[in-house]
């Protein structure tokens, strides 16, 4: 008897649409990046982009050293990763090594709107065959574009191999009402300087999780025209911003 209602039968295999048109395979994917539990948001400036993360340290036993969603591609692209982490790993590796061979053929660094399309092309790939799975994570990439007046780029990578460049946006268990948030802020177009990024970044995700944050809750990467290298901030840097944002409310 054929099973009814629902995504009975049609979650078995991924490469078969349901009665719907619905790849339920691929929609468990973005379940599992919401079920991580953690949110990200990323922030385009007039000059700079910032991703931020939370910082959930499962065990008190572990090095809060070693525990990271922030992750270096080259010398001034960089991403957060949201979702399962040892897919996250993977998916960053694999990004690392196209960035890599860009470079070795065409003689100069990869643009960071050819390599959002290269990892999400290879994400759609992983939805169309029967011996492969989509990756459970998701993908925000920042980086300054190259030039003398390099603008600054930021996009975001789904399962389903949908990429799309941003001036602000939000992923994880908080991502409908992170986008909410950003949506009000960016209701007019706006130039925000490199404080007022990285404060409206923190300010989302503090914003969301209905929370005061500490400076080891969260951790803070940025990349600015003057200084196009991926940097973490120091906790000391973030604290100072968590204190501005406390002090403007």
């Amino acid at each position: 008897m054929a099973a009814r209602g629902g995504s009975a039968g049609y979650d078995r295999h991924i490469t078969i649409f349901s009665p719907e048109g619905r790849l339920w395979q691929v929609e468990y994917a973005f379940k599992a990046i919401k079920q991580s539990g953690l949110t990200s948001v990323g922030v385009r400036g007039a000059d700079s982009c910032v991703v931020v993360s939370q910082k959930k340290v499962s065990d008190k036993l572990i090095d809060p050293t070693s525990v990271t969603h922030l992750f270096k591609i080259t010398d001034t692209i960089g991403c957060v990763m949201t979702g399962i982490l040892p897919d996250a790993r993977s998916q960053v590796a694999r990004a690392r090594q196209e960035a890599a061979d860009f470079k070795y053929n065409f003689g100069y660094d990869v643009p960071v709107s050819y390599l959002a399309k290269r990892m999400a092309d290879i994400s759609q790939v992983y939805t169309q065959h029967a011996y492969m799975r989509p990756l459970g994570v998701g993908m925000i990439l920042i980086g300054i574009d190259d030039g003398e007046n390099g603008a600054p780029a930021l996009f975001k990578c789904d399962p389903a191999g949908y990429f799309v460049g941003y001036q602000a946006t939000c992923m994880g268990q908080k991502e409908v009402e992170g986008c909410n948030f950003l949506e009000k802020k960016f209701k007019t177009p706006q130039q925000l300087g490199y404080d007022e990024t990285v404060q409206t970044a923190i300010a989302t995700l503090q914003s969301v999780l209905s929370t005061d944050l500490k400076a080891s809750d969260i951790e803070v990467a940025v990349v600015r025209r003057d200084r196009r290298e991926f940097t973490r901030l120091t906790e000391q840097e973030i604290e100072a911003h968590l204190t501005a944002i406390a002090e403007r409310d």
